[in-house]
């Protein structure tokens, strides 16, 4: 059986925008996605975290 996947948006921490967007399994994963990655609007890494 096939596990069904969502698509999920992530949101800098400091400006608030949207710049990533992900598939993730909800089955396997039930807790928020947070990840350290490239902002261009803030031009540094910084924590982004995901969207409901």
């Amino acid at each position: 059986m096939p596990t069904k996947k969502n698509k999920i948006i992530i949101v800098c921490d400091n400006c608030l925008s949207r710049n990533y967007t992900f598939t993730k399994s909800s089955i396997n994963h039930s807790e928020r996605l947070e990840i350290k990655k490239f902002c261009p609007t803030c031009n540094t890494h910084v924590l982004h975290k995901e969207t409901r």
